[in-house]
């Protein structure tokens, strides 16, 4: 599924968030409208349009901003959302109504370098553009979604700004489940704790990884000194002001070793958690540069994980699997599995096309191509 397209930028300079039309709408609609088109002589009056993107080739300016000589335009559709930049040529799908699995993308920035991260961290000085991006995606988002996560890099560093994005998805759309992603270790400062707190949206969960029971093998994992202590501190700082929590592990050769230790850890010293997700490696980001250390087929870790999670359900504490296919876990771990990798990032394999449980599996990642589970078969029923 395509997110994203090129084009060149005219007559604008910074960059616009705009809901797509693929027809002309009424001028009072037009504000925030930018108006797709294939070539430039299917639309007549182009006046109040926020931009307009167009296949073809545009040689002069338009006296309105301008994205031509696009390359897809296919995947947009009327209703979602775009961010055009110009400087770059991108043009970025940012939100798509029809989609459960939208993100309000926070910053690059990460103050961990997990060994697995699909989305390294990038030092760029990116904070203040996407907060103004993500507030005014907040402004044209209609009607409101179910489920809105906000996901990075790390979330919590933009401090304050965090605060104002929190702030107005709770009073423009209260009843939108919010899920930040974030390692929690922001939280182990009392003043930030206390002014997310503050905020008081109704509907918020945060969910923080935790890869060991013991500090030097999380710290390890996530590459950064320290972070156990000021993940656990964090977590009990959220779970003092009575905020969701989902503990996220995901599994690989470093994580499975530990795996019942640190179900045991959770039920003994967190036992305030809503949550814990047991989650498949994406073979993207770092992951394929540090497969050596990490890949352990999934066929191989399922003792482990079973264990695992009848400590958790035996003490109470809901435990789901997200990212792995039905047909590398044990039947009796059918029930625990979530149908969870977003959209536009999930795929089938050819051997899937005979598999009678497909409906029910969550599939692949698209990018999950070099390494692949040994016990990945089509299903049958009877």
């Amino acid at each position: 599924m395509r997110l994203h397209t090129t084009g060149i930028g005219l007559g604008f300079s910074g960059p616009i968030v705009a809901r797509v039309a693929t027809a002309p709408v009424p001028i009072d609609q037009r504000k925030d409208t930018a108006l797709l088109l294939s070539f430039l002589g299917s639309a007549q009056d182009l006046h109040g349009y926020s931009a307009i993107v167009v296949r073809d080739k545009v040689d002069a300016p338009l006296g309105i901003p301008t994205m031509h000589s696009v390359q897809h335009i296919d995947h947009l559709a009327s209703g979602h959302i775009i961010a055009l930049e110009p400087l770059n040529g991108f043009i970025r799908t940012v939100y798509r109504p029809e989609s459960k699995h939208n993100t309000l993308f926070a910053t690059e920035r990460c103050n961990s370098n997990c060994l697995m991260c699909s989305q390294p961290p990038i030092d760029k000085d990116d904070i203040a553009a996407l907060t103004e991006r993500n507030l005014k995606l907040i402004d044209l988002i209609s009607p409101d979604p179910e489920y809105l996560c906000i996901t990075g890099g790390e979330p919590t560093l933009l401090g304050d700004n965090l605060l104002a994005i929190l702030s107005k998805l709770r009073d423009k759309m209260p009843s939108t489940y919010v899920h930040i992603l974030t390692n929690g270790r922001r939280f182990a400062w009392p003043d930030f704790s206390h002014k997310f707190a503050e905020i008081n949206h109704p509907n918020l969960s945060v969910g923080v990884p935790l890869y060991a029971d013991y500090p030097s093998l999380h710290d390890y994992v996530v590459q950064a000194r320290s972070a156990f202590d000021q993940t656990v501190l964090g977590l009990h700082q959220l779970a003092r002001y009575g905020i969701q929590i989902e503990i996220r592990v995901v599994l690989h050769a470093l994580t499975i070793p530990r795996l019942i230790h640190l179900a045991e850890y959770i039920c003994r010293n967190l036992t305030f958690v809503d949550h814990v997700a047991f989650m498949g490696m994406e073979h993207i980001g770092h992951a394929p540069r540090n497969m050596s250390e990490l890949w352990i087929d999934p066929v191989d870790y399922q003792p482990n994980l079973e264990t695992a999670i009848t400590i958790l359900t035996r003490f109470g504490i809901e435990t789901r699997i997200y990212n792995l296919q039905l047909c590398v876990l044990k039947p009796s771990l059918w029930k625990y599995s979530k149908q969870a990798i977003s959209d536009w990032k999930n795929a089938y394999r050819p051997v899937c096309s005979d598999c009678e449980v497909q409906g029910r599996c969550g599939g692949f990642f698209q990018w999950a191509t070099e390494r692949q589970s040994r016990g990945v078969h089509p299903i049958k029923l009877n």
